[in-house]
């Protein structure tokens, strides 16, 4: 972590910070909302379609959007970690963040258990689906809504004193 906090004050790192350039925090928060938008968004979508919502949609043709939830994935933890280095200081000492990064942890666990248990049956468009799929399902939801829930509580609750530091 101490690596971590001696990037946040370099001065590519200042610069990100106060610049007020468009192209500096403002860009890499854009980046970072619309790539959880797009996780959230398209994991959502799978998720309700599981659970019965719009039934006429085959769900096997819905593995496409596996490839662009991981792009989105990898593009919204880029940003998060400049983002992170940029207030490591105060981050790594807020239990949100840790809660936030244990969330995340357990939806992609869980979208890889969609993926192998659920998507990965030929018989997904003509067999009933399983309560197990069902249930992986509404733990997504579920998940991905405490993902964006915590990002956001990141900004209103502060640090604890003494915490990492």
């Amino acid at each position: 972590m101490d690596f971590i906090l001696r990037l946040q004050h370099t001065a590519v790192m200042d610069w990100f910070r106060e610049s007020g350039s468009l192209m500096g925090y403002p860009a890499v928060l854009f980046l970072h909302t619309i790539g959880l938008g797009t996780v959230a968004g398209l994991n959502g979508a799978i998720d309700l379609r599981l659970l019965g919502v719009a039934p006429k949609i085959p769900l096997a043709p819905l593995t496409r959007f596996f490839p662009v939830i991981w792009g989105a994935f990898w593009a919204t933890a880029l940003s998060g970690s400049i983002l992170l280095i940029a207030d490591a200081e105060q981050k790594l000492r807020s239990p949100v963040f840790y809660v936030k990064m244990t969330f995340i942890a357990l939806a992609l666990i869980n979208l890889h258990f969609l993926r192998t248990r659920v998507f990965s049956d030929p018989q997904v468009d003509t067999a009933p689906l399983s309560s197990q799929a069902k249930l992986l399902a509404a733990t997504s939801l579920l998940l991905w809504v405490a993902v964006t829930t915590a990002g956001r509580l990141m900004a209103y609750l502060g640090p604890v004193a003494g915490l990492n530091g």
